[in-house]
């Protein structure tokens, strides 16, 4: 006799199955979720993002690495592609816009997508631009969404050079964003020079340094 799965353990199954990289195991129960009338909300909140976010602590642990949390977002990406045409406007839902993108010159996209994953798994509505983005996109873009935060990421030294320009550029945006910075050439003291408000070092801390700087915002 089959026994009945209750609303919690299809939301813990959720979570396990971003950690295991379990993309069938997500389609099964995002399809139980719609069956059984589970909020999609919590859902998404309380089952693939806290996969996420325990994806992101085994990170920081040292167990999981670039190509484990590369899997595991693709498994997130799953699960919110079936919930999220079903998700009702909520009050609970936070209302965080990110642009992102990979700043003109550079195609590598793998550290941007992660930070994607990370801030679509902390309820953030992020605006990928993907890569190669000429520098004023982001400055129209931004005029556009109002976004709370822009992401500028580059991989390569001579693609970093564009990243102070680009900052210009946001800075004459309406409103200005909070500007973050990332990738393999930079680091904090660059992103001071450059004038940026934040620097992370890795797709998890990203979402960190990005809610300090909105805490810190003064009113």
């Amino acid at each position: 006799m089959n026994r009945t799965v209750n609303k919690q353990e299809i939301l813990q199954g959720l979570s396990e199955a971003v950690v295991e990289m379990d993309d069938q195991g997500v389609v099964d129960l995002c399809k139980e979720v719609l069956d059984k009338g589970i909020d999609v909300y919590t859902a998404i909140s309380e089952g693939l993002t806290e996969g996420m976010k325990r994806a992101g602590q085994l990170y920081n642990e040292g167990q999981y690495f670039i190509p484990e949390l590369i899997l595991c977002s693709d498994v997130l990406y799953t699960g919110l592609d079936i919930l999220t045409p079903h998700l009702r406007t909520s009050k609970k839902a936070r209302k965080l816009k990110m642009i992102i993108g990979v700043v003109e010159g550079d195609v590598h996209d793998i550290g941007k997508n992660l930070v994607k994953a990370m801030f679509t798994a902390g309820g953030w509505e992020v605006d990928d631009l993907g890569s190669d983005v000429k520098l004023e996109v982001f400055g129209d873009e931004q005029k556009k969404e109002k976004a709370n935060v822009v992401g500028l990421s580059a991989l390569m030294t001579t693609s970093m050079l564009a990243i102070p320009t680009a900052i210009k550029i946001l800075r004459c945006s309406e409103p200005v964003p909070f500007i973050l910075v990332g990738g393999a050439p930079l680091s904090g003291q660059i992103a001071k020079q450059y004038q940026a408000d934040g620097y992370a070092e890795d797709a998890v801390k990203a979402t960190t340094v990005a809610e300090e700087l909105l805490r810190d915002k003064p009113d």
